[in-house]
C-alpha cells in the first residue's frame, strides 16, 4: 500500500501533557491515519494527516445503520528507549471478525500494521516513559456513503487515533467494586456481542451509570436469556479462581474474544495451573464467595490489562473477594504481561513488535 505522510506544520503541533496525570482518553496526538473504501475501488487515498474533524454527510449510513466497528491496542516505551506494541496482528484479525459480522469489508493486515509503525514512528514524541503509562491507539472503520435505506454501506473510512494514557480505572491497580446488572443485558448469541462494534457500548451505557451512582467501578454483564451464566465487565473478560481452579466464561458467541484474556490463558497454563473455561453461574460465583473458596478474581483487557475485583454486589448483596486485596495472580500476571510490554522480561511467545 502506497501511504501518503502529510506532516503538520509546526505551529499546528500540541503541548504534550503531564506524563503523570494523563488519565485515559483524554489527549490525542498531532497525527493520525486515514483510508477509505469504495466497492468499486477498494481500500485507497491512505495518508497519514495532522489530526483533524472528518467531514461527513447527514446521510451518511453510520448515523442511522450503526455500521461501526473499532480496535483498542497500546505501545510502550520500554527503559531501553525501544517502542513495542503489543500483538498488534491478533488485534487487526479480531477487527476484520467484527467487519464481517457487521457486513464491512476487512481491512487489509500487513498494510495497516505498516501504517502504523509509521504513524507510530512520526509520534513517537507522544508515547510517555512514565511508569505504567502508554500510548493507546484506537482503529476504527465507519460507514460513510450517504442514504436512507437499511442495507451495507459501499463506502467505509478507516483510521487510527491514538493518545497518551495513564491508569484506565481511578483506582489504579487496587481492587475495584462491580455490580452484577440482572436488569439489562449486553448482548445475545446469535448477536453482535462477540463482535467489537459501537452498538454493543451504547448498550451498556446506561447499566453502567447507574452501577457507578451506586459507587460501583464497572458492570458485571449476565446472559441475555437465563441471567444467569457470568459473561464479562463492560471494559474486560472475567476470571475467577475458585478452590484450585481457574475459571473463565467459555466464549459463547455473546463474549469478546479478548486479545488480554487469550494471554492470560496462556500464561496460566504454562504456570502449570488447572485452568477451565466453562458456562459459570452467578450463583456458584456468589456461592464460592460466602463459602471462602473464591480465592479471586480479575478482569483482563487492553485497557486496564489486568483489574483485581475487589466485591460484586448482585440483588443487592455485596460479597468481599479476598479481603478486597489484590490477589496473588492478579498480581503476577499483571507484573508478567506489563514486564513483557515493556521489554523488561524476555517474550518468549513473540507477542511484542518492535517499532
Amino acid at each position: 500500500m502506497d501511504i501518503r505522510i502529510e506532516k503538520a506544520e509546526p505551529h499546528e503541533l500540541k503541548c504534550k501533557p503531564d506524563q503523570n496525570a494523563l488519565g485515559f482518553g483524554r489527549y490525542l496526538t498531532d497525527h493520525m491515519f486515514v483510508m477509505t473504501y469504495h466497492a468499486d475501488r477498494g481500500w485507497h487515498d491512505a495518508v497519514i494527516r495532522k489530526y483533524q474533524p472528518f467531514w461527513l454527510e447527514p446521510a451518511a449510513m453510520v448515523f442511522h445503520y450503526g455500521q461501526a466497528i473499532f480496535e483498542g491496542m497500546k505501545a510502550f516505551r520500554g527503559k531501553d528507549d525501544q517502542i513495542r506494541l503489543f500483538r498488534p496482528t491478533a488485534n487487526f484479525e479480531r477487527m476484520n471478525v467484527s467487519a464481517a459480522r457487521i457486513c464491512m469489508p476487512s481491512v487489509p493486515v500487513a498494510d495497516v500494521l505498516e501504517a502504523l509503525k509509521q504513524l507510530l514512528r512520526l509520534d513517537q514524541e507522544w508515547i510517555p516513559s512514565a511508569k505504567g503509562a502508554s500510548l493507546y491507539i484506537r482503529p476504527a472503520m465507519i460507514a460513510t456513503e450517504p442514504g436512507l435505506g437499511v442495507r451495507p454501506s459501499k463506502e467505509y473510512l478507516f483510521f487510527i487515533i491514538k493518545g497518551p494514557v495513564g491508569a484506565y480505572y481511578p483506582e489504579g491497580f487496587n481492587p475495584v467494586k462491580i455490580f452484577v446488572s440482572d436488569k439489562y443485558v449486553r448482548a445475545v448469541r446469535g448477536g453482535v456481542g462477540e463482535a467489537k462494534t459501537a452498538g454493543n457500548y451504547a448498550a451498556s451505557i446506561k447499566a453502567a451509570v447507574e452501577a457507578q451512582q451506586q459507587g460501583y467501578t464497572q458492570v458485571l454483564w449476565l446472559d441475555g436469556i437465563e441471567r444467569r451464566y457470568v459473561e464479562e465487565v463492560g471494559t474486560s473478560n472475567i476470571f475467577f479462581v475458585i478452590g484450585d481452579e481457574v475459571v473463565t466464561p467459555s466464549l459463547s458467541g455473546s463474549i469478546l474474544p479478548g486479545i488480554t484474556r487469550d494471554s492470560a490463558l496462556r500464561l496460566l497454563r504454562d504456570w502449570g495451573l488447572k485452568v477451565t473455561e466453562r458456562p459459570t453461574t452467578i450463583d456458584e460465583v456468589i456461592a464460592a464467595a460466602k463459602d471462602g473458596s473464591l480465592r479471586e478474581s480479575f478482569g483482563t483487557g487492553t485497557a486496564a490489562v489486568i483489574s483485581p475485583v475487589g466485591s460484586l454486589c448482585y440483588k443487592g448483596e455485596q460479597v468481599i473477594i479476598n479481603g478486597g486485596k489484590v490477589g496473588i495472580l492478579s498480581q503476577r500476571l499483571f507484573e508478567e504481561l506489563q514486564s513483557i510490554q515493556y521489554g523488561t522480561r524476555k517474550d518468549p511467545y513473540g507477542w511484542t513488535v518492535i517499532v
